[in-house]
């Protein structure tokens, strides 16, 4: 991605998807914010969308504090998103 260029919806989801694999499967949703780069409104929208689609789960964790955590389905749509990503790079697409 060149510098200042908008993400896309599918590399917005990729990445809040990536930050939270790269983070041993949990994090916590102010971090998880600040790393996938997002506003606070963009940023409830799309974990509320991921929520809803069973890719992502909101879990307890110590006390009143909550993680997110990747779930097998969000799992399996990152491995076939980089997949298809690296199809394309390798048809130079």
């Amino acid at each position: 991605m060149k510098p200042f260029q908008k993400r896309s919806r599918l590399e917005i989801i990729r990445d809040i998807l990536q930050v939270i694999r790269d983070s041993n499967s949990t994090i916590s949703p102010t971090k998880l914010q600040r790393l996938s780069n997002l506003s606070y409104q963009m940023f409830e929208e799309y974990l509320g969308e991921l929520e809803a689609k069973g890719l992502v789960k909101l879990n307890p964790y110590k006390g009143k504090r909550k993680v997110y955590s990747l779930t097998e389905k969000g799992r399996k749509f990152l491995e076939k998103y980089e997949d298809f990503v690296a199809f394309l790079r390798d048809f130079g697409l």
